[in-house]
């Protein structure tokens, strides 16, 4: 488990700075919240810094499902969870290496077809 140890803000650190160097993210801040943005399309929120129990939301058309099933992931609200959005408490119960690739699952999802042809 890649994020063992180290602190949930130390996790969603790392997981903002890897949405971010995906072919033209940038970090938006809409309703103060940190989100990585492409084009004009948020693939990754990531609520405030600094809050007692992290976590991020993502658009998982695929693995909605399989991510349910983990511990501190559920539906998105808003009505997004019906359209593939889940929100994930980062407690140190899921590994890193997952919650990436999550993040480029909505990645995929979102950014524009021409940004996708290439593994993400």
């Amino acid at each position: 488990m890649a994020s063992a140890g180290q602190s949930p803000a130390l996790v969603r650190r790392h997981l903002l700075e890897y949405a971010l160097a995906k072919p033209d993210a940038y970090l938006g801040h809409p309703w103060g919240e940190d989100v990585a943005r492409v084009g004009k399309k948020v693939f990754a929120f990531f609520g405030l810094a600094g809050v007692a129990e992290p976590g991020i939301t993502v658009k998982l058309p695929e693995s909605q499902p399989l991510a349910l099933a983990q511990p501190g992931v559920s539906p998105s609200g808003y009505g997004l969870g019906a359209s593939g959005w889940v929100t994930i408490r980062l407690t140190n119960e899921l590994p890193e290496v997952m919650l990436r690739e999550w993040i480029d699952e909505s990645y995929r999802a979102v950014a524009p077809r021409r940004r996708t042809r290439h593994k993400s």
